[in-house]
């Protein structure tokens, strides 16, 4: 197992977790909170998904890796909304429980 394969395994499972979490949480209770932890967790993994094509090398027309290319923008945009989304969901969700 390669070092890259390591670091996606061991930031993936997390994310998996949060996002599954999420879904379970957002099915108990349809609030605003529930649904913005449900959409941060889901932009992570699509970060994630994002590096695991970088990767294996899928879709070598989003140039993953190089600066100013949809890949790059694609994985920034997700890990911001996502870095954003999921605290305040918590928040809104610690605050309204």
């Amino acid at each position: 197992m390669s070092e890259h394969s390591a670091i996606l395994l061991g930031i993936g499972i997390p994310t998996c977790m949060l996002f599954c979490g999420s879904i379970v949480l957002f099915s108990k209770g349809k609030t605003m909170g529930t649904f913005l932890q449900l959409l941060g967790a889901g932009c992570m993994v699509v970060v994630v998904l994002a590096h695991i094509s970088e990767a294996l090398q899928l879709f070598p027309g989003m140039e993953w890796g190089l600066d100013h290319s949809v890949g790059h923008y694609l994985d920034f945009g997700s890990a911001v909304v996502g870095l954003a989304l999921f605290p305040t969901g918590y928040l809104v969700h610690a605050i309204s429980s």
